[in-house]
């Protein structure tokens, strides 16, 4: 092995030793508002809260309605006028809406970077009575 690479690879590993955070440190959903095990009522604002300070610019979210009551086969349906940004944190996301959401079921798809740039996605399902 030349020793340029034995230098490389020795250095590498002394980083991911010494740093082993940064080789998986990807955010990831700790918590969320409404939660997803406890159907909600006159939900307006939706809070998503990762391990991490998030990259604003390349992490957002969209929610879109899955089931509404009394209707069998509802087709999923984007919510518009949903405003989505990081907050102020810079380790939630908030989804906010000028009315209440109507009774039925939801999926937050999300998408948010961190720290090691990754692009890490994934869903937050819950209901409105």
């Amino acid at each position: 092995m030349p020793p340029f690479t034995k230098v490389a690879l020795s250095l590498a590993a002394t980083i991911a030793f010494a740093f082993p955070g940064l080789a998986v440190a990807h955010p990831k959903l700790v918590a969320a508002t409404p939660a997803a095990n406890k159907p909600a009522k006159g939900v307006s604002r939706i809070v998503l809260k990762f391990s991490e300070r998030l990259t604003p610019k390349l992490s957002g979210a969209t929610l879109t309605m899955t089931g509404m009551p009394g209707m069998a086969n509802h087709p999923d349906m984007k919510m518009t006028g949903v405003n989505a940004a990081v907050g102020s944190d810079g380790t939630t996301i908030v989804l906010t809406s000028a009315r209440p959401l109507p009774a039925g079921t939801y999926r937050v798809d999300w998408h948010v970077v961190g720290a090691d740039t990754h692009r890490i996605t994934g869903t937050h399902n819950f209901a409105v009575n």
